[in-house]
């Protein structure tokens, strides 16, 4: 199944990050960064094997060239904060040839990036490892028709009921910013991945394949399944080199009940609707005909299927009779020992099992939230203690330019103090974080939900045995009658899949016609050709 992965980030120079340097990163070149005076040099990482830089028609022909476009977005961008490119990392589908990677990616951009004025620099890596993707560097301004950078945003008067300017107490006229461009908008976001999401499935149609990806999330596609957990480059580092996480572990557990889950769902859904057609069958019977119980249809299909052999060999014969009789058997046990004998028990008995398995499913479903809600306040307790002296030394600097100098420092680790201190404090108002209690019900959820386990395989195992009753029940149509075989069959409504019953009656006229135009065979006689 193609992965779903699309990720959105802003390149800021906040953070200490480079557009010049992003883009040597996903080309695999050694650029110059003139903001810096630094060489940004990745000309030996692996995996690059294709790139390419599209332009809009009003940009400068020079922006071909990586390190022109990329310096000059820098160029321009004249803050300490300034955002300097977005980015984005989607993964490429295994199931469409590579060679046609470029042209996905190029109707992609074509369409949602470069016909709005955006600058695209799109890179392919594929390592051979089963991962290939894309990262794609998006231009953040607006060029105007000679190919010069807009404002990203200007200044617009707020206006009172008369359409006159609002004078503020301090003489300045009220004003608010506004964007040239909707590219921030967050819509655009949701857009953009629709949009790759179609190029995906038309590329996966054009190559015959019937995968299809979905980019919306499970809660959005209306499917009831737990989502795993994002690793990070670090763990998913540690996983790859064989070296067990609890994330990794985690996340192996959630992928596990889910395939359990969706192959209980599919059972109970095929056998909701046999149950329904071999009502709508029944039904059909002929009035004054007793309507047979289910064992008896069982038995009554031995029957069918030795009428079948007649004509195989005496050995053949006894093999597929002891299978049928292995095979029936069996269902006939299960059927006594559940006390199931008409439809109306079999519903009964699957509405049964439905019930187990939503409760089962919904227990399983809570204790997977509540592990990942532990996890990120257990992490958030974790940042609170290791950051707590960069904090505290942050808070007791008392002049304002100083504080603003170590900040712009340290402002990944106290923001992302403050981002964990929101979160706790959100939980607990007193301050008072049961970090131990926490942590021991970590431990304990992961062996809950296993010991839930066997529960949701003893349902499945007990569907399976409904399963091999309904294969005997109601078995595959049968292959269209080979040119030039002679055979009697009775004639029967078209288009109108025949059920056990019919099946039978259509046997007992056919052993009637047979036997009434083919002198029996004496068991001597059989006996001697099955020696030669």
């Amino acid at each position: 199944m193609p992965c779903p992965h699309f990720k959105i980030t802003i390149t800021q120079r906040s953070r200490g990050q480079s557009a010049v340097a992003g883009a040597a990163y996903q080309s695999g070149e050694k650029l110059f960064s003139e903001y810096d005076l630094k060489w940004k040099s990745y000309s030996e990482k692996q995996g690059i094997v294709y790139t390419e830089i599209m332009l809009p028609a009003n940009a400068p022909p020079e922006y071909s060239d990586r390190n022109t476009l990329w310096n000059s977005v820098e160029k321009n961008e004249k803050q300490w904060n300034s955002q300097l490119a977005r980015r984005i990392v989607l993964a490429l589908p295994r199931e469409v040839p590579a060679d046609q990677y470029p042209a996905m990616l190029r109707d992609f951009c074509r369409e949602h990036f470069v016909s709005q004025g955006m600058c695209v620099d799109f890179a392919i890596h594929d390592k051979g490892d089963g991962n290939p993707h894309a990262h794609i560097m998006l231009t953040m301004r607006a060029m105007d028709e000679l190919g010069k950078w807009l404002p990203k945003s200007r200044k617009v008067y707020d206006l009172d009921e008369n359409g006159e300017r609002i004078r503020l107490p301090s003489g300045n006229w009220k004003s608010h910013k506004e964007d040239t461009v909707d590219w921030n908008d967050q819509s655009k976001a949701e857009i953009w991945r629709h949009g790759w999401e179609v190029i995906t499935n038309d590329y996966l149609e054009r190559n015959n394949r019937p995968e299809r990806v979905d980019l919306r999330s499970f809660e959005r596609q209306g499917i009831d399944l737990a989502p795993t957990i994002h690793l990070g480059p670090a763990v998913t580092q540690m996983e790859k080199r064989g070296i067990e996480t609890d994330m990794g572990n985690l996340n192996r557990e959630i992928k596990q009940v889910n395939r359990t889950l969706l192959m209980i769902r599919k059972l109970i859904a095929d056998l909701q609707s046999w149950i329904a057609e071999l009502r709508e069958k029944r039904n059909k019977l002929i009035k004054e005909m007793r309507e047979p119980t289910l064992p008896e249809l069982l038995t009554q299909y031995l029957d069918a299927r030795r009428d079948e052999r007649s004509d195989w060999s005496v050995s053949g014969q006894r093999k597929g009779t002891a299978m049928d009789l292995q095979k029936v058997s069996h269902a006939v046990v299960y059927l006594q020992e559940h006390e199931i004998s008409t439809p109306e028990d079999l519903q009964k008995h699957l509405d049964e099992k439905q019930v187990v398995f939503d409760d089962l499913d919904g227990q399983i479903h809570d204790k997977e939230k509540r592990m990942r809600d532990i996890q990120s306040q257990i992490k958030a307790w974790d940042s609170v203690e290791r950051l707590l002296p960069v904090h505290h030394e942050y808070i007791t600097i008392g002049w304002k330019g100083k504080k603003e100098k170590f900040y712009q420092a340290h402002k990944a680790e106290i923001d992302e103090y403050n981002k964990a201190f929101r979160l706790l404090i959100k939980l607990y108002p007193d301050k008072k974080v049961p970090i131990s209690s926490l942590r021991a019900e970590l431990e304990k959820l992961p062996a809950e939900i296993a010991d839930l386990k066997p529960q949701l395989d003893a349902v499945k195992a007990d569907l399976d045995e409904l399963k091999t009753v309904r294969s005997i029940i109601s078995p595959p149509e049968e292959k269209p009658q080979e040119k030039g075989e002679s055979r009697i069959t009775v004639t029967q409504a078209p288009k109108e899949k025949a059920s056990v019953i019919d099946r039978l009656h259509e046997k007992q006229e056919y052993v009637k016609e047979r036997d009434r135009q083919t002198p029996p065979v004496k068991k001597k006689s059989l006996s001697r050709e099955n020696e030669l």
